[in-house]
Formats: C-alpha cells, sequence, structure tokens
C-alpha cells in the first residue's frame, strides 16, 4: 500500500491509497513453481496391476506334440540365436524362422533374451525375425519354462 502525496485531485498533504500487486504476483509464480516440480516428480515412475490368473489357467496340460508348442526364439548372452532350444547362425536363422512359420500356418513368435544381451543384438534378431515373417512378436516378460 502506498500513500500519494502529491497535488492530483483532493485537498493537498491528503493521503490517497494505491494497490500494490507486485507481492501477490511473486508469490503466486512461486506457488506455480512448486507445483510444477511437483507434478513432474509424481509422473516419475507408474504402477502397472496385472490380474491374477484364474486356477483353470494356471493348470494348463502340458502338450508334447512339436507342432502346437508356441515358437520361441531367444538370445543368450554370447548372442546366439535359438528357435526353440535349437540354435542357428545369423545367416540361417530368418531362413528356418520363415519355415517354421509356414509349416504351421501361424506368424506369432514369443521373444525372451537373457539378462545382460546388448540392446543392439536383441534388435537385430527382433528385425531379423519380422523380415522372416512373424507377425505378431510377444515379448517374455517372465522366465519361459524349458
Amino acid at each position: 500500500m502506498g500513500f500519494d502525496v502529491g497535488a492530483k485531485g483532493g485537498k493537498k498533504g491528503q493521503a490517497r491509497p494505491e494497490m500494490n500487486v507486485t507481492p501477490l504476483v511473486d508469490v503466486v509464480l512461486v506457488l506455480l513453481i512448486v507445483f510444477m516440480v511437483l507434478t513432474a516428480s509424481m509422473n516419475e515412475s507408474f504402477w502397472v496391476h496385472v490380474p491374477e490368473k484364474d486356477k483353470e489357467q494356471q493348470e494348463e496340460p502340458e502338450e508334447d506334440d512339436p507342432d502346437k508348442a508356441p515358437i520361441v526364439v531367444s538370445v543368450n548372452r554370447r548372442g546366439q540365436v535359438q528357435i526353440n532350444q535349437d540354435a542357428y547362425s545369423d545367416t540361417e536363422f530368418p531362413e528356418r524362422l520363415r519355415r517354421m512359420l509356414v509349416a504351421r500356418g501361424e506368424r506369432r513368435i514369443y521373444f525372451d533374451a537373457e539378462r545382460g544381451v546388448p540392446f543392439e543384438r536383441a534388435m537385430q534378431i527382433l528385425d531379423s525375425a519380422r523380415g522372416a515373417g512373424a507377425a505378431h512378436i510377444a515379448v517374455a516378460a517372465e522366465k519361459l519354462a524349458e
């Protein structure tokens, strides 16, 4: 609050109140910055709630037919590519996978990489699998049964 003692209208020497909004703007800006920082830190992580499996789903019967088993492409720490536990070189992998997909009549595979596999190597294998005809690639989030 300020006082004007000038000669603008009114009596000479009489105080005239004037509104000063600078402190209000300062407080609002500080609060804005605080809320922006808190909001950014709250969204740092998020939780995913996965529903639990029913008992019927957990007790799936084991299938012995190799043609019914899913196609699992995996990469080990040494960078070797495996299709259902059979190792293949980089040159023969796409052709072998293409033949398996055509024989089964489906284009779904499951991909698993061991911990420590370089990201570039895993992406090379995924690109080769896509080039071999795999349209649906499911990345395994849990350790697959052997």
